[in-house]
């Protein structure tokens, strides 16, 4: 499994921050490696959907838990990519930490190529923390 941490501190308050990326329909406009969300279900705070992601334009199934104000964690419960993705929010006086931290690796035969794909995903990590960053303090 490849574990990948980033972190970003955005000038706004925690439901500010809470309110952009909590809107997980709205993904593909900060994440580039995901090109399109469909969702399938939603009971209570977890929601099942299908996305299509940047690399060879696959298709993975995900379960994404919502964690009111906190933190939200998605699975990946069926593709090419295993594991989870959870982002949380860290108070600080006038700020919010943005932590988010992929536990991944990829399936079957692709396996191997997880150390590649490491570095761009927390490139593109970096980029949507950044994207986000930048619209919260516009």
């Amino acid at each position: 499994m490849a574990v990948i941490e980033t972190s970003m501190v955005v000038n706004a308050p925690a439901e500010k921050v809470w309110e952009l990326v909590s809107d997980i329909d709205n993904e593909p406009k900060y994440w580039k490696g995901t090109k399109e969300v469909h969702n399938i279900s939603k009971e209570g705070n977890v929601v099942n959907r299908e996305i299509i992601i940047a690399f060879r334009d696959q298709k993975c199934t995900q379960e994404v838990t919502i964690y009111p104000k906190e933190k939200i964690i998605a699975i990946f419960t069926k593709g090419i990519i295993i594991g989870n993705k959870t982002l949380t929010l860290v108070t600080q006086q006038n700020q919010t930490r943005i932590d988010v931290k992929w536990d991944i690796k990829l399936a079957g035969l692709m396996g191997m190529f997880t150390g590649m794909v490491k570095k761009h995903i927390k490139d593109g990590t970096n980029l949507a923390l950044q994207s986000i960053k930048k619209d919260l303090e516009r």
